[in-house]
């Protein structure tokens, strides 16, 4: 062989040698393949997801998870709702946010606090782990299921740190219950539904047998220390604490600030700057001055995320976990309020912000349907590019596509919820008795579509006028006495003012038939009474797991805690 043969030969070999690698590569979906002399008109296809492989999600770009879950907070009460009516509670900071990503406003929770929470860990309607009736009471023997995985868990497979700041609420009779024991590499927080702001106790609240007062506030197993924490406001140390760890954190993070604010007891900082002197109603004053610095602490947790350098690989998702309570509260114009199934229970403030979100795609109002489940696959599939095998079934879906892309929600129906405690002995006379059909005399509640059916809800609703604009707003003129079987349509009548059972009989046998379904996939439901061994006045009055044989150990004081 020649010279100059042996040249051409390895100059083929090369060739055809780098030719397969670029080819490998391109499959592998390590680069993307690009389209070959396409016009403009004929970018759209081209570019397309069903043509075009994604990028992997790397450790490098997997994005901070930021989800912000505010307590109780009215529908109206947030600045983007409530300045539309001539509201005048202020919240610049989640304006801002939600005027500059995607405003949620087909958004739903669930009516109450520990079905919502655990619906955003398990990623699971409340049917499916047996928490269909009311909240987690003090004292009360039950938690999130210990057989459902959760989604910090799913997060850690993903390689992402998680941490979880402020009220926990999915139980905590045993150790295997609690926050950091489900998924979660720290927690700092209160374990019950509810407690003193400033004192961090709270006494039984009703719950049968439970006696004392306690002091509920932790560090993953252990006690936060009273001595340093006891007179500093809930809402300022969890706010400090999610900003240490976003300093501290250098992996991707995952990071859950669940604010008791603005639930009751209605206590506002000690701050002249939120005491909202225009507002006569006490309670209500002292609820406004709660939320207003809630939003500045939400800013606060911002302005880390840009002085970290975490900003621009970040999603920030902020949610209500129920509707306001009206004694403080407001969700005008909606109907109803926190624990029913109206509209002011279940249609959540939400908004997602990103600078990973396309300019093209922020700014805007979205009014595709979103529910509390769907945050789990969202997160751990969407955004962290992690694997959903392991889990149960899930009801939520993955969103990110409709919140980044603006494509249609995958999801045309959400069950609201099936309550077999709350039952109505008298079956409507006009009502046909088939397998079939879900009996209306439990009460529930789906949306199909833009079809809303409720039945059974024994607080008929009401459109509640916020007290500082009673002169000014007039309540729907509406017959709202009690009956089995309610049928809405609330893209055009989100108020549920005009109720078309009557009008629709097909429509009212159809969602009956959805109810029907899900009812039989439901698993019975579980609510114990609560154990008078949860009393904290057994445990040094300290709010701990008690199902523990070595129940001390929970008593321990955590003397090293830090603020900043």
């Amino acid at each position: 062989m020649t010279v100059t043969t042996h040249r051409r030969v390895l100059g083929i070999i090369v060739f055809v040698t780098v030719l397969l690698y670029f080819v490998w590569i391109r499959n592998s979906g390590v680069i993307p393949s690009l389209p070959h002399h396409v016009s403009y008109s004929e970018t759209k296809p081209a570019f397309s997801r069903e043509t075009i492989k994604q990028p992997a999600i790397t450790s490098d770009t997997k994005p901070n998870i930021i989800f912000i879950l505010a307590d109780d907070y009215g529908y109206h009460d947030i600045g983007y709702h409530g300045k539309q009516y001539g509201g005048i509670i202020n919240t610049p900071v989640l304006d801002k946010l939600a005027s500059e990503g995607v405003t949620l406003e087909n958004y739903y929770v669930q009516p109450i606090c520990s079905p919502t929470r655990v619906q955003l860990m398990s990623g699971r309607y409340q049917i499916h782990t047996g928490m269909q009736h009311f909240v987690i009471e003090h004292g009360q023997p039950r938690c999130l299921p210990l057989d459902e995985v959760t989604l910090p868990q799913k997060l850690l497979e993903a390689n992402y740190t998680t941490h979880m700041v402020g009220k926990w609420h999915a139980g905590y009779y045993k150790a295997a219950c609690l926050p950091h024991r489900r998924g979660f590499n720290s927690f700092f927080g209160l374990l019950l539904g509810n407690s003193d702001h400033f004192s961090h106790s709270a006494s039984c609240g009703g719950s049968k047998g439970c006696s004392g007062f306690g002091y509920d506030l932790h560090e993953n197993d252990m006690i936060a220390d009273p001595k340093k924490w006891k007179g500093q406001y809930s809402t300022t140390i969890f706010t400090n604490r999610a900003i240490k760890i976003i300093k501290e954190q250098k992996k991707p993070l995952f990071l859950y600030v669940s604010y008791q604010a603005v639930h009751a007891p209605m206590q506002p900082p000690k701050d002249p700057a939120y005491d909202y002197k225009n507002i006569s109603h006490s309670t209500r004053r002292k609820y406004a001055g709660m939320v207003s610095y809630m939003d500045y602490s939400v800013g606060r947790i911002v302005d880390a995320l840009k002085e970290t350098g975490k900003w621009n690989n970040s999603v920030i998702v902020f949610s209500t976990d129920n509707g306001g309570d009206i004694s403080h509260g407001n969700n005008w114009p909606l109907r109803g309020k926190k624990k029913t199934l109206w509209e002011g229970g279940v249609r959540g403030n939400g908004f997602v912000n990103s600078p990973l979100i396309p300019p093209q795609s922020r700014g805007r109002v979205s009014h595709d349907l979103i529910h509390i489940t769907d945050w789990f696959p969202t997160f751990v599939e969407g955004l962290a590019g992690g694997s959903l095998n392991g889990t149960k079934p899930l009801d939520g879906f993955n969103v990110w596509e409709t919140i980044r892309d603006k494509k249609p929600s995958v999801r045309t129906e959400i069950l609201h919820n099936i309550d077999p405690m709350l039952t109505n002995t008298e079956t409507p006379a006009d009502f046909e008795d088939s397998p079939e059909l879900f009996t209306p005399t439990t009460n529930a509640a789906i949306r199909v579509g833009d079809w809303k059916l409720i039945t059974h809800e024994p607080t008929t609703g009401n459109w509640d006028v916020p007290p500082e604009l009673a002169s000014t707003l007039t309540k729907p003129a509406v017959n709202n006495d009690y009956q089995p079987i309610w049928l809405f349509n609330i893209k055009t009548d989100p108020l549920e003012t005009n109720d078309l059972s009557k009008a629709h009989p097909e429509k009212v046998r159809e969602l009956l038939q959805r109810l029907q379904h899900y009812n039989r996939t439901s698993v019975p439901i579980f609510y114990p009474n609560c154990d008078i061994k949860g009393s904290p006045s057994r445990y040094f009055n300290f709010w701990i797991p008690w199902g523990e044989t070595d129940w001390k150990q929970f008593t321990q004081i955590k003397s090293d805690s830090r603020e900043n």
